[in-house]
């Protein structure tokens, strides 16, 4: 059988019809193209299965073959509640171990169980058998994630670790997300924002509030959960009336909504407030991903494709180097400016 020929810069260069000077700038992170250009040469790049000679060298001091033999098979464990950002961190996994020929499947855990019923699932699910485990976040009830950070196989946690759990953790970063939305709407010259979202159910939930005491000191504005709109929405009756009491006592410029799925909610009762976005109110979200019926949303850009793209390496690299330290990766993103976040000056009291 011949032997297939190795993928060069000319082979990438001549089929986007590019020089051999950008693709090696592209891949080298150089500046000097639009971001476009950088993510076709990337993306052709992977798909031909082109390492430049840094890659090859980061991936050997980590002691990963990049040309691997062994086919590894690996399980992302979600709930059956599974929000969009499952699809995304399931479409990081695919792209990354694809690229080096492995698979990762999903697997749906029960909502309910007993330990009899636990013990039999680890039984037929064959999770043992997997070469390694992804835990979403959000599993329910919370019990799921403990007892499957307990398996006897190789985890990644895509979530903040909670303390002093020996794993290596990949995650999207929530906490700056939320300081570069306060920072940004202080930069347009609000100061009376108003935060939305369950503070206390989940560690992300909690550092969501944590970033935004702190950023809200940095403007010096006093926070505390009874001045904002901190009631769960998940079986807590009226959160949205709260809200609306809230907004309408307190006159804010802003209001930066924590958690995705509130945010439709959000956008509609200020408009039957008649505190329309963005013109009396500034709306800043921490979303997923752009929802289909809201205008263009200012938010910071939550990187959970590639959260999941990285904690395939991780992976690979715990596997790789099993007595070497855990580490927790925070993935961190830029904010993205759509037009739900005006200046102060073209906002009312």
């Amino acid at each position: 059988m011949p032997r297939k020929k190795a993928v060069t810069l000319q082979n990438l260069a001549d089929e986007l019809g590019l020089t051999i000077q950008t693709v090696s700038k592209a891949l080298r992170g150089l500046p000097g193209m639009s971001e476009k250009t950088r993510s076709e040469v990337m993306q052709l790049a992977r798909s031909k299965g082109y390492l430049t000679r840094g890659q090859l060298e980061s991936m050997s001091s980590d002691r990963l073959d990049p040309f691997p033999v062994a086919k590894r098979r690996f399980l992302l464990l979600l709930g059956e509640a599974s929000l969009n950002y499952n699809v995304l961190l399931m479409e990081g996994l695919r792209e990354r171990f694809h690229e080096l020929g492995h698979t990762v499947e999903a697997l749906v855990l029960p909502e309910r169980w007993t330990e009899k019923e636990y013990v039999k699932w680890v039984k037929d699910s064959g999770v043992l058998y997997a070469d390694g485990v992804f835990i979403a976040p959000r599993l329910h009830p919370s019990l799921w994630e403990q007892r499957l950070l307990n398996l006897p196989v190789p985890r990644i946690l895509l979530n903040y670790p909670p303390a002093e759990e020996r794993v290596d953790s990949v995650v999207w970063d929530v906490y700056e997300a939320v300081f570069q939305s306060v920072r940004h709407l202080a930069r347009l010259g609000h100061r009376k924002i108003l935060y939305v979202g369950d503070i206390s159910s989940q560690r992300g939930y909690t550092l969501r509030w944590q970033a935004f005491r702190e950023a809200m000191g940095e403007l010096d504005q006093a926070v505390t959960p009874s001045g904002h709109a901190t009631l769960k929405r998940d079986g807590t009756p009226g959160w949205l009336e709260h809200f609306c009491k809230l907004y309408i006592s307190e006159r804010p410029t802003a209001v930066l909504c924590g958690i995705d799925e509130e945010t439709p909610h959000i956008f509609r009762e200020l408009a039957r407030l008649d505190a329309p976005v963005p013109r009396t109110c500034s709306l800043v979200a921490l979303v997923n991903m752009q929802h289909r019926d809201l205008p263009i949303l200012t938010r910071p850009l939550l990187l959970i494709k590639e959260s999941g793209y990285r904690a395939a390496d991780r992976m690979l690299w715990r596997i790789a180097n099993p007595r070497l330290p855990y580490e927790h990766i925070r993935i961190m993103g830029e904010i993205f400016y759509g037009s739900t976040a005006a200046s102060r000056d073209n906002s009312a009291e």
